[in-house]
């Protein structure tokens, strides 16, 4: 590979023409070649015997250049961009401007380039830290949390049903007289007050008791994700099966014993002080770094070009796909539910991948001017802290994960932290 031009046509904008000699071109295609020819079939030849100039001579002398070229130019771009030491923020554009057996191949490359960048002030920045105080209402929240999620159902049978209960109801929804799909449930058990089903129908039910039998009425909201049922009214045939209460545990010395590793209710509280407050510290923590930043950020000089929001955005929703498919869906069906295209919800990414972008070239920026660094030693530890918390072994974390950017990530941390250290942080 070598560089014929490197030169800067626009801001953020550089066209990089390098050439693949004809060695290495000849190199290429003999390794398609030897991939394709097992399927190919020349009269007099069994499959995937022909010599290649046989080959070449029935199907034309450039049948394998565009797989050659395909085979060749990840790693032939990869090089130029390293000689030509210009930092690419988005994908390029490429084109091909001459091939040959002769003289190998040249590529053109329109590449989007890193902005230049113009700190403002970024030391002696003023922030105030506001520590919200772990209260006794704070701590009971918490407690009641703990009394929710270790209640009991106890059935009820001696009176109506009542905002709150759980009922178990069979239904069946009718829209013009008309049974429509997903409006079926069976031995379906429903919070009375939770809001899970159409507005109007849980409050239809408190009054009725069990094994009655009843129409609800009810009207679709306007913006519904069956489009075919927006703002239509329905009836809901419905029968209550059983009726249940929650029945919470008392909050004394057993009930801290049953759910956690004290003895006593005393400990319990005192436990949960101690663990929100450290949540607090590291909230109030967050909240100052946030205030600094946002002041980084004001002072900025630079021209971010357009690529680079759109490069964050699509990292952002490859991200939430695949939050999607740990929870078993997929991008498609979201945004069908949502009846959004894939522009629109993009958009809504848009605001927040602007932040970030110009979170990290600020940051990038302070790196740059205090010749932060991360060293091995701090590398290793970091590798050890991700292996620890995921349960990974280390090794593995190291061939996955490129010691490179997880070095530039603790840069960026230290360039945080460098920031904070030299302004003046008040207690509100």
């Amino acid at each position: 590979m070598e560089i014929i031009r490197n030169e800067k046509v626009a801001e953020n904008t550089v066209e990089l023409e390098f050439k693949v000699s004809a060695e290495e071109f000849e190199n290429g295609i003999s390794k398609v070649f030897r991939k394709a020819n097992k399927e190919i079939t020349v009269p007099g030849f069994r499959k995937g015997k022909a010599p290649r100039n046989v080959v070449e001579k029935m199907y034309g002398k450039e049948i394998f250049f565009n797989d050659a070229i395909d085979e060749i130019l990840p790693q032939a771009y990869e090089d130029a961009v390293k000689e030509s030491g210009v930092v690419v923020v988005a994908r390029p554009e490429l084109d091909i401007t001459a091939c040959s057996k002769e003289d190998g191949f040249t590529v053109k490359a329109i590449l989007t380039t890193y902005p230049e960048v113009k700190l403002g002030q970024y030391k002696g920045l003023k922030a105030e830290k506001t520590s919200i105080p772990v209260t006794d209402e704070v701590v009971l929240g918490e407690l009641e949390k703990l009394q929710e999620r270790n209640a009991r159902l106890v059935s009820v049978s001696d009176r109506a049903a009542e905002l709150k209960d759980i009922a178990n109801i069979d239904f069946e929804g009718f829209a013009d007289g008309v049974a429509f799909e997903g409006g079926k449930g069976e031995s379906f058990d429903l919070e009375l007050g939770s809001g899970h089903f159409i507005p109007g129908f849980e409050d239809q039910i408190v009054g009725h008791n069990i094994g009655d039998e009843f129409d609800v009425n009810v009207t679709f909201p306007e913006v519904y994700q069956v489009e075919e049922l927006a703002g239509k009214p329905a009836v809901f045939k419905t029968k209550i099966n059983e009726l249940k209460v929650k029945e919470l545990p008392e909050l004394d010395d057993e009930f801290a014993k049953d759910v956690s590793e004290f003895d006593t209710l005393e400990e319990l509280k005192a436990n949960i002080k101690e663990v929100k407050g450290e949540e607090a510290d590291r909230a109030a923590e967050l909240d100052v770094e946030n205030k600094l930043i946002q002041q980084v950020i004001a002072g900025l000089e630079a021209n971010i070009p357009e690529a680079m929001y759109e490069v964050k955005v699509d990292e952002m929703v490859s991200d939430f796909a695949r939050r999607l498919e740990q929870q078993g869906l997929n991008l498609e069906t979201y945004l069908q539910y949502t009846q959004m295209e894939l522009d629109q919800f993009k958009k809504t990414f848009r605001e927040q991948a602007e932040e970030h972008v110009k979170i990290r070239l600020a940051l990038e920026a302070v790196v740059k001017a205090e010749n932060i660094v991360a060293s091995d030693e701090e590398y290793e530890e970091e590798l050890m802290k991700a292996a620890t918390a995921y349960n990974f072994p280390i090794t593995e974390l190291r061939n996955m994960l490129s010691a490179e950017d997880v070095k530039k990530d603790l840069a960026i941390q230290k360039a945080i932290d460098f920031i904070k250290e030299n302004a003046e942080i008040t207690n509100a």
